[in-house]
């Protein structure tokens, strides 16, 4: 049974708008808690997203070249699928499934 998440841009300060420099992770990724989903860049400093779940992405929301705030959607994660230590493909990290 799959349970799909919602993740979110945090509490990124008194920023609004800021730009989506890149999109660091793929539909399919097996990814872990903190692994960077997105880079933002605002006038004073460049930042990544990280998960703050384990999952496997379903549907990302955004793109590089959008501009996002707190409260934004990024992406979808399928929190149910995640079972065993396996290798994540983009980030060559260990994952798990």
């Amino acid at each position: 049974m799959s349970i799909i998440k919602e993740i979110h841009v945090p509490d990124i300060g008194d920023f609004k708008n800021v730009d989506v420099i890149e999109v660091t992770v793929a539909v399919g990724d097996i990814i872990d808690v903190d692994t960077p989903l997105i880079i933002l860049e605002s006038d004073k400093a460049t930042m990544e997203v990280p998960s703050p779940l384990l999952g496997v992405v379903r549907e990302i929301k955004v793109k590089a070249g959008d501009k996002v705030s707190q409260g934004d959607l990024i992406l979808y994660l399928d929190i149910a699928e995640t079972r065993a230590p396996v290798r994540c493909r983009r980030n060559r990290r260990q994952q798990y499934r």
